[in-house]
């Protein structure tokens, strides 16, 4: 077992100092409240990003009856692998978070390996949840001017997206905590107006009986456990992201307690507040297979539309939109930290240009840029295949879940020599992490598999899941990186605690 790093406790301790005893320099602006801290978890998980987005998907695998269900039972198992992972936050609140953790505790190679799957994760969380964002950007655009939202429109207006994301991003990180503060008030508002008014204003609504027992099934699949197991990712792929609090610890105050509640709560109120949306949605559902065929290509326009007429839809889509558009914002935020963090140790190809930190903003202005083009080109599929959406949502899912579950599987491999944080679980670590672990085991195989049955009977370009295969060529170019790196014998991955800091900062342009 590697020797493992012994961080220091206590929460009054001084933040910077808990970084310097960790073996980093400090050169992040810490100016994110505690509040600020869980706000951008929760801006990322985003139930008004994630639940709407993957509504329809929800509709074809398994239906309302999966998705309520479905989404009771992963937001609990979520609740386990996020209680593990605070846990050992608290311990190492650094902006590497995953890598970090991983290296300390199991050794450079696992460091090397969780990092790039922490990384495939958050580049496939912007480009699900910004793209998602264009879609319902071309679904409003059809309400209001009959817009017709074709694959190539719908990719400029992605790209317009991460455009404004990286410019927000750029003016540091006291804009982006004030940007997810705003986001959680906007998101708990929208779902209660959006369910308050799907409850109120329509004079039909379907049974309660259909919205917790009707399955459908619109994959081509005949077996209906395989169906409804596909249709825990849109439950699954809401819950990704809380890592971010981790990702933002070295800029937010009493972090070592700050950063795992801020996890936990994140976790805990989307888990509430997505059940009370998706039921809403459901149960003002008016015509099952017309909301399936709309023609603004999202379901939960149709829902709108059907529900409160042209003026209460486009009123509620644009509160679906400003949501997605914080959400997205606050992704960019923890993936330019990640990126920041493992460039840092130099594990990156052109490390030393990604690493480089504004002092005009404290940013790491070059990270935000390198984030949103490779977001870019994740979502280049979707302009000739049907599914590539719910490839984009689960190579989020197979990238980042594997990358919760191996600090936690660590953390239970070191026993008792783990010096645990100030935040910790006490006598139910070791229960919550196997339960933790086993359930990341079980989803990440399940999101590699095919999602829609061909008609012919053979995949095709347009049906393809290549969430797999982004996982594959990843995780080559990790192992071609490791190689390079030690062919010679002559170059180690020993994390942040052993790089010079004092070339990270210039004046950026």
């Amino acid at each position: 077992m590697s020797h493992t790093t012994r961080p220091p406790s206590g929460a009054d301790l001084d933040d910077n100092q808990t970084l310097i005893d960790l073996g980093i320099t400090p050169v992040l602006n810490r100016r994110m409240t505690p509040f600020g801290n869980f706000a951008i978890s929760f801006s990322v998980i985003s139930v008004l990003s994630g639940c709407m987005t993957l509504y329809g998907f929800g509709m074809n695998t398994g239906g309302p009856a999966v998705m309520l269900w479905g989404w009771t039972l992963v937001g609990a198992m979520v609740l386990f692998v996020g209680a593990g992972l605070a846990e050992v936050t608290s311990a190492y609140p650094t902006s590497g978070a995953l890598f970090d953790m991983a290296q300390r505790l199991g050794g450079p190679r696992w460091g090397w390996y969780t990092g790039f799957l922490n990384l495939l994760g958050l580049l496939g969380a912007i480009a699900g949840i910004d793209f998602g964002a264009a879609l319902f950007c071309g679904a409003f655009a059809n309400l209001q001017w009959g817009f017709a939202p074709t694959p190539g429109k719908t990719m400029l207006i992605y790209l317009g997206i991460l455009l404004l994301h990286a410019a927000l991003n750029l003016f540091g990180v006291r804009l982006v905590s004030l940007l997810n503060t705003v986001s959680v008030w906007w998101h708990v508002g929208g779902v209660a107006l959006i369910v308050g008014a799907l409850t109120v204003v329509p004079a039909h609504h379907q049974s309660t009986h259909f919205v917790f027992t009707h399955f459908a099934n619109g994959t081509g699949w005949s077996s209906h456990w395989y169906v409804v197991a596909l249709g825990l990712l849109l439950a699954q792929y809401t819950f990704c992201g809380y890592d971010a609090s981790a990702h933002l610890s070295e800029e937010t105050e009493k972090a070592q307690t700050s950063a795992p509640k801020g996890i936990i709560q994140a976790i805990l109120w989307s888990w509430v507040a997505g059940f009370v949306l998706l039921a809403g949605l459901t149960y003002a559902i008016h015509d099952y297979a017309g909301t399936l065929s709309t023609p603004t290509g999202v379901p939960p326009a149709q829902i709108f539309l059907d529900a409160l007429g042209s003026s209460g839809a486009r009123l509620l889509m644009l509160v679906v939109i400003v949501a997605q558009l914080f959400c997205g914002n606050a992704a960019v935020a923890a993936c330019s930290r990640m990126v920041f963090a493992f460039s840092r140790s130099g594990a990156l190809p052109y490390s030393h240009h990604w690493r480089q930190v504004s002092r005009r903003n404290g940013t790491p202005n070059r990270a935000v840029w390198l984030s949103v083009a490779v977001a870019a080109l994740l979502a280049l599929p979707a302009l000739y295949s049907t599914v590539a959406y719910g490839a984009v949502t689960a190579i989020n899912v197979i990238g980042i879940t594997p990358a919760y579950a191996i600090p936690i599987y660590l953390r239970l491999r070191a026993g008792d020599h783990f010096a645990r944080g100030p935040w910790h679980l006490g006598r139910a670590s070791r229960l919550v992490g196997w339960i933790a672990v086993g359930w990341v085991l079980i989803v990440t195989g399940l999101f590699c598999l095919p999602q829609t049955r061909p008609e012919t009977g053979w995949v095709s370009v347009a049906t393809f899941n290549y969430a797999p295969a982004a996982l594959a060529a990843v995780l080559i170019l990790a192992r071609i990186c490791w190689w390079m790196r030690h062919r010679d014998g002559s170059d180690t991955f020993t994390g942040a605690s052993e790089t010079d800091m004092s070339e990270y900062t210039e004046e950026m342009v």
